[in-house]
């Protein structure tokens, strides 16, 4: 029997800090990694004595090149996303970090012969579909235009992954995931996206209990200890340089999402007020996930009711926590 893939690999995850990182961090755990994570704005969330901390700024070459010595694979889930109601500069902010952060880390990576790295794209790349969108589909039109920045900005790291990959030995492995949520999400009520922003006002029993939209909107969520499983499976099996969606592969409208939400918090009595006029952005996204399942064996593990549940509970620790 051949040794596990990553049993005593030392893995960088940039970002092992943030919402996706820290559930990278902890599925590398389970597989015998030996962990570096940089440190630069937030402190680590987990202990355990196979995570190295190092101090860095990633926007900084010399801190990039300090990260990844002596690195076998690089987990890049370092970044900035934002929400629908941020505002146009802030998102170009976002647009920014983005290409400075994973730009620095492909050529530290590229420089410490590193030999593979995983990168973000996302499904906000993808144009206007109403079905279930393949990965080949990903430059058949112009993105949504609410994704008009950030969108392009995904599709033109895809092209930066290309780049690298034809100029040197590296291996990368491109997951496009869908909208994520879990623990460790982002509760921020001006930053957070759609289901920890619901979370946090059911939990509080906001009244009335509004709602961005018609609710309508129809959306496929993954939970993200099932998309951080999926990259690993990725970056072992498929480091191609050749995009795959990672999604639960089944939609739901942002209403019985909702539903699901005030349920768990038991506040289904809830006033509940959809308001079309707040911004939302594109009315139906779903990917097709059979890519996946056919290279990776990947089928999502969490279901949502679960997973909402479990984010739920979570959340409501962290502030029982925060109060005491």
């Amino acid at each position: 029997m051949s040794e596990p893939f990553y049993k005593d690999k030392k893995v960088l995850v940039t970002g092992g800090t943030g919402f996706v990182g820290t559930h990278i961090v902890q599925e590398l755990l389970k597989h015998g990694a030996r962990i570096r994570v940089p440190i630069h704005n937030r402190p680590l969330l987990i202990e355990d004595n196979s995570i190295e901390t190092v101090e860095a700024d990633l926007a900084q070459p010399d801190d990039c090149l300090l990260a990844t010595r002596d690195v076998d694979f690089v987990f890049h889930a370092a970044g900035v996303v934002t929400g629908a109601g941020v505002t146009a500069l802030e998102s170009m902010s976002a647009i920014a970090a983005n290409l400075i952060l994973t730009s620095r880390i492909l050529e530290a990576a590229w420089a410490s012969e590193v030999k593979r790295v995983l990168l973000f794209s996302s499904s906000t790349g993808y144009p206007v579909a109403d079905y279930p969108i393949k990965e080949e589909e990903f430059w058949s039109g112009p993105t949504h235009r609410s994704y008009f920045g950030y969108g392009w900005m995904r599709r033109y790291l895809e092209r930066l992954a290309e780049y690298v990959v034809s100029k040197s030995d590296m291996k990368i492995a491109i997951v496009r995931p869908t909208a994520v949520y879990g623990r460790f999400d982002n509760f921020d009520p001006v930053r957070a996206h759609v289901i920890p922003a619901l979370i946090l006002k059911a939990v509080e029993r906001i009244s009335p209990y509004e709602v961005w939209g018609t609710g309508d909107e129809v959306r496929d969520f993954l939970h993200v200890q099932d998309l951080a499983r999926g990259c690993l499976l990725m970056l072992e099996k498929y480091a191609e340089c050749d995009p795959v969606n990672i999604g639960y592969g089944e939609v739901v409208t942002i209403g019985q999402i909702v539903r699901l939400i005030l349920r768990a918090a038991d506040y289904a009595d809830a006033e509940v007020v959809f308001d079309a006029s707040k911004p939302t952005a594109i009315p139906f996204r779903m990917v097709d996930t059979s890519k996946a399942r056919t290279l990776l064996g990947f089928e999502h593990e969490m279901s949502l009711e679960e997973g909402l549940r479990d984010t739920v509970e979570w959340y409501r620790r962290q502030e029982v926590e925060i109060s005491l």
